[in-house]
């Protein structure tokens, strides 16, 4: 038997509860679920008490293009000009050679680029709000983004939504307890195969 650990990419348009049902579950410690954290990459500064390997691999902007030249990562994004993150091809097999399965908290296509890349190892679990307007109405409660801001955010999300056939689950995140048990056992039926 391989002792190989598997990998599990959650991807979710933005308000859905992806990062919430993720951290549910990392501290959950009953949930054998066996899970080692990745350490993504970023051309950003560290702030303040941040450690490199620890929050991020900080390189400077040229490391970063020259590590994607050379196909170092798994998927990456330039969020804005200059401003990159990532995931190392080298971070997954530290953790997986090491049996511990990784969660992967990526953008949908990234996640599909993963899932390209790994095949059966990879697992890609889609988190879908209940509606676009159940949505809407979670970013405006939220409180933190202009109109203008949440209108790019469920654009965004309809293209995401599209592509959630794609993904080997879809969860929908319409009562969060019950996300993340459906999350958890997705994980587990996949990781027990």
């Amino acid at each position: 038997m391989d002792n190989k650990g598997k990998i599990i990419v959650v991807a979710a348009p933005s308000g859905c509860g992806k990062s919430t049902i993720i951290n549910a579950l990392l501290n959950d410690k009953n949930c054998n679920l066996n899970l080692g954290f990745a350490v993504s990459a970023t051309t950003r500064l560290p702030r303040e008490g941040e450690k490199e390997g620890v929050n991020y691999y900080f390189m400077s902007e040229e490391a970063f293009r020259k590590a994607i030249a050379d196909n170092l990562f798994v998927e990456y994004e330039e969020v804005y000009p200059g401003r990159f993150y990532g995931t190392l091809r080298s971070e997954i097999e530290r953790i997986t050679d090491n049996g511990l399965n990784i969660i992967l908290d990526i953008d949908v296509n990234g996640a599909l680029g993963v899932k390209n890349i790994y095949g059966k190892q990879a697992l890609t679990i889609f988190i879908n709000p209940p509606s676009i307007d159940a949505l809407r109405q979670r970013l405006e409660n939220r409180g933190t983004e202009a109109a203008d801001v949440i209108d790019v955010r469920i654009s965004r999300a309809k293209y995401e939504i599209s592509r959630a056939p794609e993904f080997d689950k879809i969860i929908v995140n319409d009562n969060l307890d019950k996300a993340i048990n459906d999350t958890r056992s997705a994980m587990l039926e996949f990781i027990n195969k």
